[in-house]
């Protein structure tokens, strides 16, 4: 068989690396339809055919077989991109949380069987970032965690971010939540979040999502209980919430980001495992969250024992000063003593 010609081969190649383009532009868009509902990391995926407006001629074999592991490496790390960890903003606020259990409540007496599909009490937070980390990137994580604050005090330029929550939504009428209402605390709020994936990401870690940030508060998932859907429930009808539509749940002020577990054992609380967490301003205003009282009672104990301390050693010094009365009448004493032992 006689070799094609120059301009032949060059065509050819064009036409083959354009589809190998094509096909992983496929492959990523299949990927983000098909997984809609699931957590992908926001990467950049570059040509790896190096394409240009001048065709390259006679690809070696090597580049082709280097670029083909490529693509299979991009296509594992989707295919393996199942989010284990994330960034919590915890709903502290007794107002919110018992509006929340009202709701739920109401929920569960027209329909018992979701009950279980309830989030439990002390895990109500808002999502700011998903991420995937192995045993060995966790403290990665931390490090990353740690050096987003200063970026989020940037942000806020000294100032509280007063969370709103108002009203009832679902998405796809599988997962309930409580929504988070439109105001001035929106912009900082996703300010912070794109500051979040990208201080992660620079870490290298697979972090984001396919879709847009959108806060919010989840009060109930039928993916919870998987026989719901046997039993018949496979949507939350929208009247178990229609009396909650417009209904003001209260505020939550930013004060904490943990960077929480998916998959370890939850708190004693009902929180989820805790693997570190930053303190954003001062929580002025707000109920104390276990943390915070845990320290409060150790400072009390500290104080009082500081206390104790400091009235021992004055009254200890008190007790050796001059104009002492009972230091007064000991000289004195002694004095007679000597005067008495002079006249014998």
């Amino acid at each position: 068989m006689e070799r094609p010609e120059a301009e032949e081969v060059n065509f050819i190649e064009c036409e083959n690396m354009a589809g190998r383009k094509k096909m992983s532009e496929d492959f990523e868009a299949n990927t983000m339809d098909s997984l809609v509902d699931m957590p992908l990391a926001t990467i950049d995926i570059k040509d790896d055919c190096g394409i240009t407006d001048v065709p390259q001629v006679n690809l070696e074999r090597s580049e082709e077989n280097e670029y083909k592991d490529q693509i299979r490496k991009k296509k594992k790390k989707y295919k393996d991109y199942q989010p284990n960890y994330f960034l919590s903003i915890p709903i502290t606020n007794k107002e919110v949380t018992k509006g929340i259990k009202i709701l739920q409540n109401a929920v569960i007496q027209q329909d018992k069987r979701l009950a279980k599909a309830m989030t439990g009490d002390g895990s109500f937070h808002i999502t700011l970032l998903v991420m995937k980390l192995n045993d060995d990137e966790v403290n990665i994580g931390i490090d990353a965690l740690l050096e987003l604050k200063p970026f989020i005090e940037e942000i806020l330029q000294g100032k509280h971010l007063i969370l709103p929550f108002e009203g009832v939504d679902t998405f796809g009428n599988q997962v309930g939540f409580v929504k988070l209402a439109e105001g001035d605390h929106m912009n900082p709020l996703l300010e912070i979040a794109e500051a979040a994936k990208r201080t992660f990401q620079e870490k290298g870690i697979l972090a984001g999502e396919s879709r847009s940030f959108k806060p919010h508060l989840t009060f109930m998932k039928l993916s919870q209980v998987p026989w719901l859907r046997k039993a018949g429930v496979k949507k939350i009808d929208p009247k178990f919430y229609e009396k909650f539509i417009s209904h003001r749940f209260g505020e939550e002020m930013l004060h904490r980001i943990d960077l929480c577990s998916m998959l370890k054992k939850k708190q004693s609380n009902g929180y989820y495992h805790c693997e570190s967490s930053i303190v954003i301003g001062d929580k002025n205003g707000g109920e104390p969250d276990d943390a915070e009282l845990v320290k409060l009672s150790k400072r009390l104990v500290e104080n009082a024992v500081l206390k104790a301390v400091q009235q021992y050693l004055e009254e200890t010094q008190n007790k050796h000063k001059p104009g002492d009365g009972s230091t007064v009448k000991t000289e004195e004493a002694d004095r007679n003593g000597t005067d008495n032992d002079n006249r014998k």
